[in-house]
């Protein structure tokens, strides 16, 4: 039997775990979904998505802070494995991200979704996250949570966002690639997975593996550096050298977010709708 009569033979119910032929339908048929909801629903759903992500940097950020006496490895996973409450919450709680909206041109490359359905929902998506995201970094700054720790959660956050704005163009770019590569993969998994318990599984290697490796996410990026340059001097906080909202947009988000676009959708979505959605001749 080949691969695609072995994957076609999975029952459609159950709790077998979905083969990827029967995944990529799956991707498909979500991607339509996705593209042709309501506007007012996609936006709200985004403004959810961007404050989720923006839940799993907090976290990050805090258990990371004040942990310089551990190797930079094990520091990185512990923020790789607590950033996984962003993506957990997306997909388990339902919101519209937009780098895992990436997938849907799986759904625009076999026709199901017109071209502009699908960059509509990508900008529409895009715009929501910023408003969830930038919306929890100022009520972020309103707690002081920043203040924990004698400030140690503050110079942990002004150290990320200093990083985020420090990058070269090209290696940003590249940085946003593999990192939404990943994010698309956690997602992909997903939906093989027939339980909550499956999906959050599927959801945490990949992402503790971007954030760990110190790959680019636009949605995160969102929440970092501006929590970053909400708090900078604030309490005895330091300046960060570098750090200012033309950096955040010029040097940071715009290379990230093309880097996150190539990454979802040429080197997963694309790959994968080659591999088991394209047409073939008799």
């Amino acid at each position: 039997m080949d691969d695609e009569k072995q994957d076609t033979a999975y029952p459609a119910h159950g709790f077998d775990a979905l083969p990827p032929a029967a995944m990529a339908r799956k991707a498909e048929a979500v991607g339509v979904a996705k593209a042709t909801m309501d506007p007012a629903k996609i936006l709200v759903l985004a403004v959810l998505a961007g404050a989720f992500i923006a839940m799993g940097a907090i976290f990050a950020t805090t258990t990371m802070s004040g942990a310089e006496a551990l190797p930079y490895g094990v520091k990185r996973l512990l923020g790789g494995l607590t950033f996984s409450l962003g993506l957990i919450l997306v997909v388990v709680a339902g919101a519209e991200l937009f780098t895992g909206n990436n997938l849907v041109v799986m759904a625009w490359a076999g026709r199901k979704v017109s071209t502009a359905r699908f960059a509509g929902n990508l900008a529409l998506v895009y715009v929501g996250n910023f408003a969830g995201a930038l919306l929890t970094a100022g009520l972020m700054a309103v707690t002081e949570q920043y203040a924990f720790g004698g400030g140690a959660v503050g110079r942990e956050a002004l150290a990320i966002a200093a990083a985020k704005t420090n990058l070269g163009f090209a290696q940003a770019l590249v940085l946003g690639m593999f990192c939404n590569a990943l994010v698309c993969l956690a997602v992909w998994l997903t939906y093989s997975a027939r339980t909550t318990t499956d999906r959050i599984l599927a959801v945490v290697p990949p992402i503790a593996a971007f954030v760990a490796s110190g790959f680019e996410h636009s949605i995160a990026n969102m929440y970092f550096i501006p929590f970053g340059l909400l708090v900078e001097g604030r309490d005895g906080l330091p300046d960060a050298p570098g750090l200012d909202w033309g950096s955040f947009f010029a040097d940071n988000l715009l290379p990230v977010t093309i880097g996150n676009l190539i990454g979802g959708t040429i080197m997963v979505g694309g790959l994968y709708w080659f591999a088991y959605l394209r047409p073939r001749s008799a």
